[in-house]
């Protein structure tokens, strides 16, 4: 059994954990940031393939202790690295670290680089060059108080790089996070959904996906297939079993609007780009004034959040309006927001049933959960 370690953006590794279960995944073991898990090795070509929460799935290929930089050269060198990928191949290293007694990551980085080339050098003569931005194998490595564990990583350019956006907003939401989120708020393909402030599209393209069953990472390609023993039967099989699964494309329940018309050509645009423009209704509609597209469903959006003074000022007064549209049109609703904005729970003046902490990269952010019932939604005057 291969193991392997899945990152994923913090507060949706137990929904990772549960999607990794159901494609084959064993041994698994939620920890912050990511997954660990276990199974054959072509358990990273279903994961990079399918998973839809998932950062990177890093395959760990060794695990030692170690006292200080000489160790880890040396357990570096022992390692295979030529049976693992070519001399030509170029390289990266990045080194993590939890509580290591080491001061400086930067000068671990350069032991285990060494270390890689001057192995493969020595058995092949070739030395592997160094590209920092776009290497073909990246390399791991990551440090606690005692133990040092290297890791290929299979994925390459991360996860949530879906191979199919065209246009991004001013803040993107990360599609692995929006997929995340969808999991949380408990959609499922056939519940009406709405995006009121959509942006370029992303909780619109995700839940379309999902509902056609059309697997996130088949318009890309992986760092593992240029693994030495990349099988590409293996590989090319398991793309046309996830072709052969897609649902026919038929109208969704899938909703989107937004203010601007330019924002609204970059959503139209993404949708395009999938095949996915008649299936997924659009309009230019402003928030405050939209009405709710089926008696019962789920609002899910990440509204602007101000950076300047006058931004918040213009927030603070849209949070309560928003509050209203809520609680008169959508009665019967739930609606998920995502916010930066740590003052929207007191402004939005609605009572909020969850709030999930969770990070869209370095952002930190909160998903509010508000249960639309009528008459208990507003909170109470002692309570604001």
């Amino acid at each position: 059994m291969e193991r392997f370690f899945a990152t994923c953006p913090r507060g949706l590794e137990l929904i990772l954990a549960g999607e990794l279960r159901l494609i084959g995944a064993e041994k698994i073991h939620a920890v912050g940031g990511g997954v660990q898990f276990g199974g054959d090795f072509f358990l990273c070509y279903r994961a990079n393939l399918a998973s839809r929460v998932a950062s990177r799935i890093l395959w760990q290929v060794a695990t030692d202790r170690y006292r200080d930089e000489e160790d880890i050269y040396r357990t570096v060198s022992a390692l295979p690295w030529t049976e693992w990928f070519d001399a030509a191949r170029t390289i990266r290293v990045d080194v993590s670290a939890t509580k290591s007694p080491l001061t400086s990551l930067n000068f671990v980085t350069l032991k285990i680089k060494d270390a890689v080339c001057d192995k493969i050098r020595h058995l092949t003569g070739r030395r592997p060059s160094v590209d920092t931005r776009q290497p073909d194998i990246p390399i791991q490595a990551h440090l606690t108080d005692r133990d040092v564990t290297f890791y290929l990583d299979a994925t390459g350019e991360p996860l949530f790089k879906r191979g199919i956006r065209l246009a991004a907003g001013a803040a993107p939401l990360r599609e692995n996070l929006a997929a995340g989120i969808l999991r949380l708020a408990g959609w499922e393909p056939g519940i009406p959904l709405l995006d009121p402030m959509c942006g370029s599209g992303t909780f619109l393209l995700e839940p379309a996906l999902m509902a056609l069953d059309i697997a996130p990472g088949l318009g890309r390609h992986f760092a593992f297939e240029k693994f030495k023993n990349f099988a590409g039967g293996r590989w090319r099989e398991l793309l046309q079993r996830s072709q052969a699964r897609q649902r026919p494309k038929t109208p969704l329940a899938i909703y989107g609007s937004d203010l601007s018309g330019d924002t609204l050509k970059a959503a139209r645009a993404n949708l395009a780009a999938c095949g996915l423009e008649k299936l997924v209704g659009l309009k230019q509609a402003n928030v405050l004034e939209i009405a709710a597209p089926a008696n019962e469903g789920i609002v899910v959006t990440n509204p602007p959040y101000g950076v300047r003074l006058g931004e918040q000022q213009e927030l603070a007064e849209f949070y309560p309006k928003l509050g209203d549209v809520l609680k008169k049109n959508f009665t019967g609703w739930r609606a998920y927001i995502l916010s930066a904005d740590m003052r929207l729970p007191k402004l939005i003046r609605l009572a909020a049933s969850k709030r999930t902490p969770l990070f869209n990269g370095a952002l930190e952010c909160r998903l509010f959960e508000y249960k639309m019932v009528a008459g208990g939604m507003r909170k109470k005057k002692a309570e604001e």
